[in-house]
């Protein structure tokens, strides 16, 4: 040991400075090397506290692990520490090399794609670990994202000159949280960015893969590149990686000189990337900084400004957004429009005092001016104050201005012209008309914003003198208006002319309306009027003229379809004109066509005594109206009697007609029916049926319907199954079969239709007749057929 001689304290030699300063400079370094320490300490702990949470195991044995791994991936503890805190899923013990990506490839990567990793990431080179090893080490003083994209951009050693770091926010858009090596004002200009296509960090977060741009020819038609000029930077590297607040963050790596990244590059950018990751995470735990106070000198100005106006502080969430802000300055004026008691607002939340302000669009107008540093200048707006107490209403327009990271608020009242001048404005833009003036005297001209726009022209090229305004007319109407000109100088007399332009919008209808003003002597000495833009209107009236005709058209076409329709369901379906007796029984007939529309529809009946004394009822109704319905009508009736006089029962005849349905190019869609059977000798009534309406039978005052056989309508489905049911009559019986229009009246369920027909019947004992019960239940402005069959058993002599 060697032993130093100590000189007295108070002897002033020189050796007493030296042997300060050294005593100094030691007690420096060892609080430096204790800060690091601490430093270090934490980061173990917090790595060694993910170990345990995704394994379960011990603190020494986490401690070891971590150790274990180090060595395996020959990295510092430090390193594997940052790794561990910036791994996006459970660490698993023994993970190998720095990871390359999360694709398919060999490396996590997707081989083949343009711009992504190879396949293959060998372990990093002595000089690159080393360079890892540093980072690591400094990553511990860095403490906000500007801090560690600066730390990133001192420790790359391949000629990079920019590092931007972007985390998605709400809505998928991107926002710079930090960057290093660019101005401010580019850093403003690519602070945000929308989740459009074609963006090459968005194509990186999207992926989960890095993108290496190594040809700026293919890369700027592939991508919209960051840079004024984007050519600054001819070669760039997007490495996305997680954040500490769940959202995801991507690293951007920006060299001035073109080129390949080589394989070198790639690694020390994906173990940089890495520890990257883990530094992120602790952000979210780190203290917020101490936010700096206006002085009492710039409140003191504010509360001496003679406008309503605010000093706004921006308060961000976790994750970095502004989520209100704090009044750190207010006049008195601002803060009667913001409380309306004229309380002292500074030092309070601005949500504290408008609760309901995010909702209005002065609120964006403000988060956008603080995101992009333009002025923001809303709409203006009515606001009730007491002036001299008195209440009246106000309008204000709210001005907003990026101070450094604050803003300042103002408020703008207009005054009675100004208000005025603005509603003049929005009367002409909502009328689209303008005024004009001209001074015959002097030749000068003045005319309204408005007019500029509907006649096309650059306000910068000025008024249209007088004389040359017919010019601006299509050659067919410049006559028109040269007369209304001349007669208006000339002889003092106002007129209205409509005239058409032909500009970048097409052909446009104008109107002008012009008079004179005349001196003491009656010469004419200043022209006033207004030019209205009618293009809207005349297109409507056109196109109104045009639907009028198609409709004309259209009405006498189906008008025309209606008589012949008529005529042909006249002639395919005549009508008795009195009571028929078959079989022994009373029938009578009634048809009604539709009355609402011009269409006819396709119900039908036929009741008809077959050879063997038997009487066959059919009553039907095809889906639709006009020609096809009535012809399909018409395929059906004669098709129909055709087979049972022929011999097939009635479910064979329904199966036969619904196959005939299916298979006909000519038929038309779907029907209903009922066939009916009727035996006089035993009163033997045999029916079936095609989703038709029930019969009514009508026996001693009680009214029944009979329950329907099963059988699907006609040309619904292939495989259709019909039955056949049987009913007795008896002497006095009466029976109505019928098409649905006589009980339907949308939008009623057809139950309400049947109820009422069922009282309809047997409202009125004396007069049965079926004129009176079609009185009863058939609208006068019907929307379909009605057909009717009514079937009566004469009662015993």
């Amino acid at each position: 040991m060697k032993s130093e001689s100590v000189v007295p304290a108070g002897s002033g030699s020189a050796p007493d400075l030296v042997e300060l300063a050294r005593i100094v400079a030691q007690q420096r370094a060892e609080l430096d090397r204790l800060r690091e320490q601490a430093a270090t300490s934490c980061v173990v702990e917090r790595a060694k506290g993910v170990v345990i949470a995704t394994t379960g195991c011990s603190a020494d044995a986490a401690g070891e692990t971590l150790l274990q791994r180090a060595e395996a991936a020959r990295r510092s503890l430090l390193e594997e520490c940052w790794i561990t805190l910036g791994e996006p899923s459970p660490v698993r013990p023994g993970s190998g090399p720095l990871p390359t990506g999360s694709g398919n490839g060999q490396d996590g990567t997707t081989p083949g794609l343009p711009g992504t990793d190879p396949p293959s990431a060998p372990s990093a080179p002595d000089d690159v670990a080393d360079a890892l090893s540093r980072l690591g080490r400094d990553l511990e003083r860095t403490d906000t994202h500007q801090d560690l994209a600066r730390c990133l951009l001192d420790h790359l050693d391949l000629a990079a000159d920019a590092v931007m770091i972007y985390a998605r926010r709400a809505g998928r858009g991107l926002e710079l949280i930090g960057h290093a090596g660019i101005d401010e004002r580019l850093a403003t200009r690519w602070r945000q960015i929308p989740p459009f296509s074609g963006v090459a960090v968005l194509d990186a977060m999207d992926a989960g893969e890095p993108r290496w741009l190594e040809d700026y020819a293919e890369d700027s038609r592939r991508y919209l590149l960051i840079g004024e000029p984007p050519e600054r930077w001819r070669s760039r590297a997007w490495l996305p990686l997680p954040a500490g607040d769940g959202s995801e963050v991507c690293v951007g790596v920006l060299r001035g000189r073109p080129g390949a990244f080589t394989e070198r590059d790639r690694v020390h950018l994906r173990g940089a990337a890495q520890l990257c990751a883990g530094r992120l995470r602790m952000f979210a735990s780190l203290p917020e900084p101490v936010p700096v106070t206006p002085s009492d000198a710039v409140r003191a100005l504010f509360t001496a400004l003679p406008v309503a106006a605010l000093l706004l502080t921006p308060l961000r969430g976790p994750a970095g957004d502004p989520e209100d802000f704090r009044i750190d300055a207010a006049t008195t004026q601002a803060a009667d429009l913001l409380g309306g008691s004229g309380g002292d607002v500074t030092g309070r939340r601005l949500l504290e005092v408008r609760p309901g302000l995010t909702d209005a669009p002065v609120w964006q107008g403000c988060l956008d001016t603080l995101a992009g540093g333009g002025t923001y200048e809303s709409e203006p707006f009515a606001h009730q104050e007491a002036v001299d107490g008195v209440v009246e209403l106000s309008t204000y327009s709210v001005l907003a201005r990026r101070l450094g990271g604050a803003l300042v608020v103002t408020w703008v009242r207009h005054d009675s012209s100004d208000r005025r001048e603005q509603r003049l404005a929005e009367l002409q833009r909502l009328g689209d008309l303008g005024w004009t003036n001209w001074n015959l005297t002097t030749g000068e001209a003045s005319w309204a914003t408005q007019v500029f726009a509907i006649l096309d022209r650059n306000p910068a090229d000025g008024p249209v003198p007088l004389a040359d305004l017919p010019g601006l007319a299509i050659p067919d109407d410049r006559a028109s208006l040269h007369r209304a000109v001349d007669a208006l100088v000339g002889e003092g007399r106002p007129f209205d002319v409509p005239f058409r332009i032909r500009g970048a919008r097409g052909v446009r209808h104008l109107r002008l309306v012009a008079e004179v003003v005349a001196d003491g002597h009656g010469r004419p000495v200043e022209v006033h009027g207004i030019i209205q833009d009618l293009t809207a209107r005349r297109r409507a009236e056109l196109a109104l003229v045009e639907s009028e005709r198609a409709i004309l058209t259209q009405h006498d076409v189906l008008r025309s379809e209606r008589t012949l329709v008529a005529r042909l369901q006249n002639a395919l379906l005549p009508l008795p004109e009195r009571e028929v007796r078959l079989a022994g029984l009373r029938v009578e007939v009634a048809y009604l066509p539709a009355q609402a529309g011009i269409h006819v529809g396709g119900d039908w009946f036929s009741a008809i005594e077959l050879p063997d004394g038997d009487a066959l009822f059919v009553i039907g109704d095809v889906a639709g109206h006009g020609v096809d319905a009535v012809a399909t009508m018409a395929q059906l009736r004669f098709t129909a009697k055709g087979m049972v006089i022929t011999g097939s029962s009635l479910t064979g005849a329904l199966t036969r007609l619904n196959t005939l349905l299916l298979h006909s190019r000519d038929s038309h869609g779907t029907a209903t029916m009922l066939l009916a059977r009727y035996r006089p000798r035993d009163r033997r009534l045999l029916w079936a049926q095609a989703g038709h309406t029930p019969p009514l039978l009508v026996r001693d005052g009680e009214v029944t319907y009979l329950r329907r056989p099963p059988g699907m309508l006609l040309g619904a489905t292939a495989a259709p199954r019909f039955e056949e049911a049987e009913c007795l009559l008896e002497p006095g019986d009466r029976m109505l079969l019928y098409t649905d229009g006589l009980v339907e009246r949308p939008p009623e369920i057809i139950d309400v239709g049947l109820d009422r027909l069922a009282g309809a019947v047997t409202a009125r004992p004396g007069d049965t007749s079926l004129g009176t019960l079609l009185q009863t239940m058939v609208e006068d402005e019907r929307r379909d057929d009605v057909c009717v069959l009514d079937i009566r058993v004469p009662p015993p002599r």
